[in-house]
């Protein structure tokens, strides 16, 4: 018994001194962003003061850099200023900063030209609290501008002005392409179906954040029997915001009307038996190296709404190749 109460007092200061730690290192974080946003403030205010400072002003970035160097250290290169500069400059109010996010956070969303976009990645990342890296990657990979081909643009930005979460449409929480490139496979490498069911349970988390917003893995191969034939569902996931079960099927080639006939098959038993109280119909995704539109259009009804075939890719297309990806030749 005096063992269990010495481990409860231990558990007990250790869950305190770590929650410490953690409100030391948020208070640290908040109040450097804030020095730097200071910094960029004075520096932009030095510069409108008319125009003969504002042309010396070119100069003034070195010469500051030169001397805070020498009393503070490396965090204030040129470009660091330059930085600051600009971080002021996307938020003249203080009260738009987010505490959560630190100060690598922010310089990453620097680089997003878009202002919906940067939105967006600032909502998403206190939401689901990003790493940095995990930041860049969603950046990198266009993530916003996905998620915007294949939903309602004015249900999105309602979506990230909204503080209180609606329940999402199914192609809300469908993205196409998928971008697997945290996977390791080089262009053109040959792999097999349970090779990728492999790699992606084993880079689970990476494929959670690429799956996006409110999805929990479920199982692995679900088995369904029908009158003693077992049929077997890759990978299968439930989706919170959008109170259903996501089915994921893997196919290592083009699409083929048989893989979304078998998908309606998963979808329907799903309905059918394995909804519980209070759950949306289930959604399938076929994921296949090739989608042939029209092969969707012609195998599905007109107005499903609850299967869908999507694209993955294992590198990391440039820019370019996924604006043609989602928007093929329209520059609009």
């Amino acid at each position: 018994m005096q063992d269990n109460a010495e481990e409860q007092l231990f558990v007990q200061i250790k869950q305190m001194l770590d929650e410490a730690r953690r409100q030391i290192a948020r208070t640290v974080n908040s109040t450097t962003v804030e020095a730097y946003w200071q910094v960029g403030k004075y520096i932009v205010e030095y510069e409108q003061q008319g125009k003969a400072r504002a042309e010396y002003g070119r100069g003034v970035i070195r010469i500051l850099s030169k001397r805070l160097m020498a009393e503070y250290g490396g965090g204030f290169t040129i470009t660091n200023l330059k930085v600051m500069r600009k971080f002021y400059l996307s938020y003249p109010k203080s009260h738009a900063l987010r505490d959560q996010l630190s100060w690598t956070h922010w310089r990453a969303l620097l680089r997003v030209q878009n202002e919906a976009a940067r939105n967006y990645y600032i909502t998403e990342c206190v939401a689901e609290n990003w790493s940095t890296r995990q930041l860049e990657r969603q950046i990198n990979t266009m993530f916003y501008e996905r998620m915007l081909a294949s939903c309602d643009k004015d249900e999105v930005k309602s979506e990230i002005q909204n503080s209180v979460p609606k329940t999402l449409a199914p192609r809300e929480i469908i993205r196409d392409p998928f971008i697997l490139e945290f996977l390791g496979i080089k262009q053109g490498e040959h792999f097999l179906e349970g090779d990728l069911e492999q790699m992606l349970i084993s880079k689970l988390q990476h494929f959670l954040l690429e799956l996006g917003r409110g999805y929990s893995f479920v199982a692995r191969q679900k088995r369904i029997t029908l009158d003693g034939q077992h049929f077997y569902i890759d990978l299968v996931f439930y989706n919170i915001l959008a109170r259903c079960y996501v089915l994921i099927d893997l196919k290592i080639d083009a699409l083929t009307h048989q893989d979304l006939g078998q998908m309606q098959m998963y979808v329907n038993y799903y309905t059918r038996e394995l909804m519980n109280p209070g759950d949306n119909p289930p959604v399938g995704i076929v994921l296949c190296a090739e989608k042939n539109d029209a092969v969707v259009k012609y195998t599905l009804p007109q107005d499903e709404e609850r299967i869908f075939a999507a694209k993955y890719m294992t590198y990391l297309p440039t820019k370019e190749e996924l604006k043609q990806l989602l928007y093929g030749n329209d520059e609009d």
